[in-house]
């Protein structure tokens, strides 16, 4: 039903539309009384079988929505309630801004893909403590995804991201520095290690409240970063005793697409996520793994359309894996689909739960 809807209906409204409407949709049956309860016992996933602990969170689940999809912190728990083990919304920057101008989000079917170039555009980290704030209690981790705001230069960059972890400390169940977007001016080049140190000591510092729970911290990556510079990446987020790595975000190159070259070059810039990211975004997390070991956790995303790929990262190193394009494309139940054949595989491979076979996977690996 939702492939039809996909071809026949979505297809023809301009993607960002599409997504607010989709996306306001599901907020709208979650928040029907007794219909968010009700989603949440057919689609979230309830088999002690598949619950992770990493980050310090017991998740119910390995499989998380990506950042991206809700910028504002406007409906994680709706998103939960569809199967998502956790959520990541933002990607936040310290004061709103519009992003940049539409259109600004494009579909590539021929190959499961998006290309998009949003620009942070978000309603600012107080809007976004403030929603989260006000969720009940006992709900279910949100990770936050905080971005240097476009206007801000990037000498300023380090207190700017140091605003938006102070508005966030108290309400994300961990926090991601994203230095890899392409589509903020110059944000890429704070990947470069000289940059990168003191970005992260500074936010690092921001999170330590005394007497608080003590708030993970990862950095995003992209998939663009040469090898040697992905090691260096490694080795300082090592050194500066983060939490995590997330491998990893959009790409620039369009290398390898099925869609015409004249269709893809008349999108114009942005990046490119889904399915054409798969093979990189999973040799990312492998040199991650052969560098860091099991000192951090690694987010495997990037071009996860199936429960195969997914254990496929968890294979190769990651404790928790996420997705966008994958949703977008799958719908509404692909989440318990993913949820599904991950419980199936880790029981074929011989294992009673999920996190077995993910001690055990580290294992072999070490």
């Amino acid at each position: 039903m939702y492939r039809l809807l996909m071809t026949q209906v979505f297809r023809r409204i301009d993607p960002e539309l599409a997504h607010h409407l989709g996306f306001g949709l599901i907020r709208l049956v979650a928040a029907l009384p007794g219909i968010g309860r009700l989603l949440r016992s057919r689609l979230a996933p309830t088999d002690p079988a598949l619950r992770v602990h990493a980050l310090g969170l017991d998740l119910p689940g390995p499989l998380g929505l990506a950042a991206g999809f809700d910028k504002d912190a406007l409906g994680p728990d709706a998103l939960t309630a569809l199967g998502f083990g956790f959520v990541e919304v933002g990607t936040v920057t310290a004061d709103p801004q519009p992003g940049n101008q539409r259109p600004r989000l494009f579909r590539l079917p021929a190959d499961r893909a998006l290309v998009n170039r949003m620009g942070f555009n978000n309603a600012g980290a107080a809007a976004a403590s403030q929603r989260l704030r006000a969720r009940p209690a006992g709900a279910a981790p949100v990770g936050v995804n905080i971005g240097k705001t476009k206007v801000v230069p990037e000498r300023e960059a380090v207190s700017d991201y140091v605003a938006s972890a102070r508005q966030l400390a108290d309400v994300a169940g961990y926090l991601v520095v994203n230095v890899s977007s392409p589509n903020t001016p110059g944000l890429r080049n704070l990947q470069a290690v000289e940059h990168l140190r003191p970005l992260l000591t500074a936010v690092r510092g921001a999170l330590h409240r005394p007497g608080q729970r003590r708030v993970p911290l990862l950095v995003k990556i992209a998939p663009d970063l040469a090898d040697p510079d992905v090691d260096a990446v490694a080795d300082l987020a090592l050194e500066l005793g983060l939490d995590g790595i997330i491998a990893t975000n959009t790409t620039i190159r369009r290398d390898g697409l099925r869609s015409p070259e004249a269709e893809v070059a008349a999108l114009g810039a942005g990046g490119l996520s889904g399915s054409p990211l798969a093979d990189r975004s999973l040799e990312v997390l492998r040199r991650l793994r052969a560098r860091v070991g099991d000192r951090l956790v690694l987010v495997g995303v990037g071009g996860i359309e199936t429960a195969e790929d997914a254990w496929e990262r968890i294979q190769a190193g990651a404790t928790l894996v996420q997705a966008y394009t994958g949703f977008i494309y799958g719908g509404p139940f692909w989440p318990r689909k993913i949820n599904r054949g991950l419980l199936r595989l880790a029981r074929e491979s011989g294992h009673a739960t999920l996190a077995e076979a993910i001690a055990s996977s580290r294992a072999r690996q070490d």
